[in-house]
């Protein structure tokens, strides 16, 4: 049985580098990083909502063809609407595969921290700096968190994860809860 491995977590907190070394670590593992993804929309650097909301469809196929060649997905992927997060593990678990949640969690201060220190070259990253500056900034980065935090207690199978250590003590933490 092939497995989505969800990692969800605040902006910053380190979904997309965990999923980057899962996945080189993981031959054949898909990394569905959505927000590169939604770099391939016209004009999503004006509407990164939007952009976000036509995207999502295109990755849970990608998804869905790769579970079923029998392989692996990690998605990193801020959702903290508890609907979309369901359309997403339906993906995986209609089709007879595991959906395993993962939740990133960084001590106060510091995923907002790593935010803000992300080269603002990436256009990527550029376009995110700027949304959450928009939405008000580290504060906003703690309120999505919390959000996260208030949503995954209802989930008696999330995975938690601190990843206020190093990159490497944080990835050997991730493995080791995936078992």
């Amino acid at each position: 049985m092939a497995r989505l491995l969800h990692l969800n977590g605040a902006p910053g907190v380190g979904k997309s580098t965990l999923a980057q070394r899962y996945a080189a670590e993981h031959p054949g593992v898909l990394a569905c990083d959505i927000d590169r993804l939604r770099c391939f929309v016209g004009g999503w650097e004006d509407d990164f909502a939007g952009a976000g909301a036509v995207i999502r469809p295109v990755a849970q196929a990608m998804i869905a063809a790769h579970l079923a060649e029998g392989r692996d997905v990690v998605l990193p992927q801020m959702l903290a609407d508890e609907d979309e997060r369901a359309r997403f593990r339906s993906v995986a678990v209609d089709a007879g595969h595991a959906y395993v949640h993962v939740l990133l969690q960084a001590p106060r201060g510091i995923a907002a921290d790593r935010l803000h220190a992300r080269p603002a070259a990436d256009p990527l990253h550029a376009v995110v700096h700027a949304e959450i500056e928009r939405a008000g900034g580290a504060a906003a980065v703690e309120e999505l968190a919390d959000r996260l935090e208030r949503s995954a207690a209802r989930d008696p199978d999330v995975l938690r994860v601190d990843t206020g250590g190093s990159p490497t003590a944080t990835y050997e933490a991730l493995v080791a809860a995936l078992g």
